[in-house]
C-alpha cells in the first residue's frame, strides 16, 4: 500500500481463518489486532486434510515451509464399501498428482496447523494478539469501524474482519440473523496412539469407509505417532453440542452393519468428542461498509470436502491482495474480495452437502455410487478436481 500511516484492522476470532487474515494483512503493511474469546490461542479437534490449494495459500502467507514440516504426506485417498469391505475407488496423490496441481496433498493435526499460523503471528511486529475478548457487535464509524466485546471493551480501527466461526455474532448482526442449518449429522472424533491402531489398517492414506447413513475416516498424523479417527452418522438426537463428550455405545450402535475389519477400530478409543455438523444457506453479501466476514463466519461448510480450513486460508489470500490493490480503501476492497470468493466458497459448501449423501448411500444408490466411482481413472478424478485444487485464492 501507499506511504500513509499503517491502517489498523481489528480481527474477531483467533482460529486458522483469523490468524491467516492477520498474516496476510500485516504482510501488506496493516497493523492488526486479533481478538480471541478463549483464554489462550489454540485449536480443538483432531486431524484435517490439506489440498494443494491450501499449500498455495500458505506459501503466499509466508508459512508454507513451516506447514510442510508438520504435515504427513499420504499416498492416496481411498473409499471403501463398509458393507462389503471392498475398495470402491482410490485417488493417487503421489508424484503425478503433485505435478498436476503444483503441490502435495497432506494431512495434519489441526493444533499443529494452527500453531504454524500462531507462531507466524507472534513473530510479526505488526500483529497484536488479545485473549478473553469475544466480539459480540460491530459498528461502522466516520473513520472506519469498531468491535464491541462481551466485556464491553471497544476496539477501533480502519476496518473489522469477522472470523468468529460458525456461530458468528458479527454475521448475525450483518445478516439480521440467518439460521444455522443443522444437518442431522454428528461427528465423533478421536486421536489414537500408533500402537493402538490395528496393524492391518495402518495405511498411508486418507481412508473413508462408506456405510448406510454413516461413514468413518482414518489417516496418520504427527509423523506417524498417532492416527486420526472420525466417525460420522445421521441421527435424530436433539441438542447435540460442540466438542462435548461422546458415548462409545452410541457410536458403536450406529455402525452395526459395518464389516468387522473396520468396526473394530471404533472399539479402540477410550475417549470420544462429538460435534453436531451444520452450515448456513449461501448469502450474496458478506460486507457492511468497513466490515466483512471470512472463513466459517462467511461460508460454514460440512467437513466432507475437507476444505473448511483451506477455504479460510484462500479467503485470507484474496482479502490481503484486494486490500493492497485498493490501497486501503476497505469498502471497495471488501466488495472485490467477496465478489471473487462467493462462487468458489459456496461451490464447496453445496458440494459438501452432496458428498454427505454420496457417502451415506443405501440400496440401489449405493450400487450406483460404487459402479460410477469404481470406473473412474486417476486422471478422471484429477480432471474433476481441477477447479478446486488448481485454485490459489487470488482469482483474476
Amino acid at each position: 500500500m501507499g506511504s500513509k500511516a499503517k491502517r489498523k484492522v481489528i480481527i474477531a476470532g483467533g482460529g486458522i481463518g483469523g490468524l491467516s487474515a492477520a498474516l496476510g494483512l500485516a504482510n501488506k503493511g496493516c497493523s492488526v489486532t486479533v481478538l480471541e474469546q478463549s483464554e489462550k490461542f489454540g485449536e480443538i479437534g483432531a486431524g484435517i486434510q490439506i489440498g494443494p490449494n491450501a499449500f498455495h495459500a500458505m506459501d503466499y502467507l509466508g508459512v508454507g515451509d513451516a506447514g510442510r514440516a508438520k504435515a504427513v504426506y499420504i499416498d492416496k485417498l481411498v473409499m471403501m464399501d463398509g458393507l462389503s469391505g471392498d475398495q470402491i475407488a482410490q485417488i493417487p496423490v503421489d508424484e503425478p498428482f503433485r505435478k498436476r496441481f503444483g503441490n502435495p496433498y497432506a494431512v495434519i493435526h489441526r493444533a499443529d496447523l494452527h500453531g504454524v499460523f500462531l507462531d507466524g503471528c507472534v513473530k510479526h511486529p505488526d500483529i497484536t494478539l488479545i485473549n478473553t475478548e469475544r466480539a459480540v457487535a460491530y459498528e461502522n464509524t466516520a473513520s472506519g469501524a469498531k468491535v464491541i466485546t462481551e466485556k464491553g471493551s471497544v476496539y477501533e480501527g480502519d476496518a473489522v474482519i469477522g472470523c468468529d466461526g460458525v456461530r458468528s455474532k458479527l454475521r448475525e448482526q450483518l445478516t439480521g440473523g440467518d439460521a444455522l442449518r443443522l444437518s442431522g449429522h454428528v461427528a465423533y472424533r478421536a486421536v489414537l496412539p500408533i500402537d493402538k491402531m490395528p496393524e492391518d489398517l495402518r495405511w498411508n492414506a486418507a481412508t473413508l469407509w462408506a456405510g448406510p447413513k454413516c461413514h468413518m475416516v482414518h489417516y496418520p498424523l504427527q509423523g506417524w505417532k498417532t492416527f486420526n479417527l472420525v466417525a460420522t452418522f445421521v441421527t435424530d438426537i436433539e441438542n447435540v453440542g460442540t466438542n462435548e463428550p461422546g458415548h462409545r455405545d452410541e457410536v458403536l450402535s450406529r455402525f452395526g452393519d459395518i464389516v468387522p475389519r473396520a468396526r473394530k477400530l471404533l472399539e479402540v478409543p477410550t475417549e470420544w468428542r462429538r460435534w453436531v455438523l451444520g452450515d448456513r444457506e449461501p448469502i450474496e453479501n458478506w460486507s457492511d461498509g468497513n466490515v466483512t466476514l471470512l472463513g466459517d463466519a462467511a461460508h460454514p461448510t460440512h467437513q466432507y470436502f475437507a476444505q473448511g480450513a483451506c477455504m479460510a486460508m484462500e479467503d485470507a489470500v484474496c482479502l490481503a491482495d484486494r486490500v493492497e490493490k485498493f490501497d486501503g480503501d476497505f469498502k471497495s476492497a471488501f466488495i472485490a474480495y467477496q465478489d471473487e470468493r462467493i462462487i468458489r466458497a459456496y461451490r464447496v459448501v453445496l458440494s459438501s452437502r452432496q458428498l454427505g449423501l454420496l457417502y451415506h448411500a443405501q440400496g440401489v444408490e449405493r450400487k450406483i455410487r460404487n459402479a460410477v466411482l469404481g470406473a473412474k481413472s486417476p486422471n478422471d478424478f484429477y480432471n474433476s478436481l481441477e477447479w478446486l485444487y488448481g485454485g490459489t485464492g487470488l482469482g483474476g
